[in-house]
């Protein structure tokens, strides 16, 4: 890919108002977010009700707001082009290196500099750090009009890494390695892989893959885009602000009778944050890498599998444990930090060329999502 050259006037000036374009829903989204945390936290009873509503462990209402989210955006992929990232030899390998060398460690590290004396959230932090993001990335790559199919390779890139190294770096960073480095006895871990993957991923994308495959045979591609699409895309912030909802529904109780544990976890993940989606962002860049696929690997890096996290953690440890706490402390963080970064993200467009005349399927400065 040829390296990135200085935008036009035009192009400046449509990146600097991105955002004012967007959508009143996608505009007002941490505001969306706020409000749906209060309410998961604040009606009566549902927290209750909700924990009795479980498959294998599994939260049935998470997995269906999980699904809603992922599928509208799963169904805008164009799978026929996919072979155009596959073949970007830069961008997969920076990914499987940030995600599964520099992330895992990344956590490790401020887990143990920021909660020496707080074994159970350290512990629950470096399994947030193993889970990498599989489900809300999409979501946020979006928004900041990253390369679609890019992220539809790195999320199925990361599921399969998940299922294989999990276990592996579970053991490493949470038995092996606190033992080499004289800090301690490590942990084990139950990790209930498969059917996680296969929910939060693999039934998204088997629909989103037949939705394309149909519709374009049915309505032609053009038609498919124009008219179908509008219609589904809503549903995805739908899906995330229903998941938010039930995600404090069944812990806000938990986070808010402990505030400064809370707050104590939330330093390292600050840390990690701004680390991983910064440096990755400045890293696609040097590589020279468009604004659309250094978007999509930084909020690639950046996002974390919480509902892997989570699902482990009360598995292994419990629900009321320190370690679920850190789990459910993630999107917390999470949500609120990468929607800021969208912002961030959008805002620096200028900084590369545009490339919708080589993507024609991706969205454009002033098209919502």
């Amino acid at each position: 890919m040829p390296p990135d050259r200085a935008p036009t006037a035009a192009e400046s000036s449509s990146s600097s108002s991105v955002v004012a374009k967007l959508s009143t829903l996608d505009r007002f989204l941490a505001a969306w977010i706020l409000l749906a945390m209060g309410l998961g936290r604040l009606l009566p009873g549902l927290d209750d009700a909700l924990a009795r509503v479980e498959i294998g462990g599994i939260s049935l209402p998470i997995a269906v707001g999980l699904l809603i989210m992922m599928y509208p955006v799963l169904a805008k992929v164009r799978y026929d082009r996919l072979d155009a990232v596959t073949g970007n030899r830069r961008l997969m390998l920076s990914s499987l290196v940030i995600n599964w060398i520099v992330g895992p460690a990344l956590m490790f590290a401020p887990a143990w500099v920021f909660l020496p004396d707080l074994p159970e959230y350290r512990t629950g932090l470096i399994v947030v750090g193993l889970a990498r993001c599989i489900a809300m990335v999409i979501i946020w790559n979006d928004l900041a009009c990253g390369d679609r199919e890019a992220a539809a390779v790195l999320i199925a890139l990361n599921s399969v890494f998940q299922v294989v190294f999990f276990g592996f770096l579970g053991w490493f960073y949470l038995d092996l390695l606190p033992g080499w480095l004289g800090l301690g006895e490590g942990e084990a871990l139950h990790i209930p892989m498969w059917k996680n993957v296969a929910v939060f991923l693999g039934i998204p994308l088997v629909a989103g893959f037949l939705t394309r495959r149909i519709g374009e045979k049915k309505l032609g591609r053009k038609s498919y885009e124009a008219t179908f699409l509008p219609r589904i895309e809503p549903w995805a912030l739908y899906g995330l602000l229903f998941t938010i909802v039930i995600l404090f529904a069944l812990q806000g109780k938990t986070i808010t009778s402990q505030p400064l544990d809370v707050a104590r976890i939330a330093l390292p993940l600050l840390a990690y944050f701004a680390v991983m989606w910064f440096g990755t962002f400045a890293l696609g860049k040097a590589i020279g890498l468009n604004y659309e696929r250094t978007t999509t690997l930084a909020f690639t890096a950046a996002g974390n599998n919480f509902e892997l996290a989570i699902a482990v953690a009360i598995a292994t440890f419990g629900v009321t444990s320190g370690q679920a706490l850190s789990g459910v402390a993630g999107p917390l963080i999470e949500v609120p930090v990468l929607v800021a970064l969208v912002y961030v993200s959008l805002a620096w467009r200028k900084k590369f060329a545009t490339t919708a005349q080589q993507h024609p399927g991706h969205m454009t400065a002033g098209q919502p999502m």
